[in-house]
């Protein structure tokens, strides 16, 4: 899953998806921001607009995007074990 590009503790997991150990406890959140990926989904799960989660944490659609497509990445590659 995507390239991984280290600037300094901080890895970019995905583009515009970043995880850093002193940011949230390594959490992946939007790059320049302190905001979880796992927050937007939240949102955006409970009801709220691409634009209302952009507009009350100051992100770019983009920034929504990103997320949305990092989680769709992360679940399409989950191997699943049947009992």
């Amino acid at each position: 899953m995507g390239v991984y590009v280290s600037i300094n503790s901080m890895r970019e997991i995905a583009p515009k998806i970043v995880i850093d150990p002193k940011i949230l406890g390594g959490k992946p959140v939007i790059k320049g921001t302190r905001v979880p990926v796992d927050l937007i989904l939240g949102k955006i799960a409970g009801g709220m607009t691409i634009d209302e989660v952009a507009y009350e944490y100051d992100l770019k659609e983009a920034d929504i995007l990103a997320a949305i497509r990092y989680a769709q990445e992360i679940i399409s590659s989950e191997n699943l074990i049947y009992a």
